[in-house]
């Protein structure tokens, strides 16, 4: 399992851009697939967007267009650069290995609030 640390979150009002980090603990080269997932209150955890090695990065529909997903191999981050933000992206935002399960080990996340 991996370990990360998210950041950069907090409040933004529609309309704004974030840029969020995932540092990886080990060689980002070596993980086959990584994903942005976001929780929201008393909702299921959510695949966001996911960066693959070696194969063109995959976004979810519902931030298609204003979300972007890739990677600083030389720093082992994964980077989510969000756009034109809805009050409805307000979630606490984490990185894992795609795939990964509530079983998983996940990092403490970065809290996302979107509001005027």
């Amino acid at each position: 399992q991996v370990q990360v640390v998210e950041s950069g979150g907090g409040l933004v009002q529609p309309g704004g851009s974030l840029r969020l980090s995932c540092v990886v603990s080990g060689p980002l080269i070596r993980f086959t697939a990584m994903t942005w997932y976001r929780q929201a209150p008393g909702a299921q955890r959510q695949s966001v967007a996911t960066l693959f090695a070696g194969d063109n990065p995959r976004v979810e529909d519902s931030v298609k267009g204003r979300f972007t997903i890739s990677g600083d191999y030389a720093e082992n981050t994964v980077i989510l650069q969000m756009n034109n933000l809805k009050p409805e992206d307000t979630a606490t935002y984490y990185c894992n290995v795609a795939g990964s399960s509530d079983s998983s080990n996940w990092g403490k996340g970065t809290l996302v609030t979107v509001s005027s």
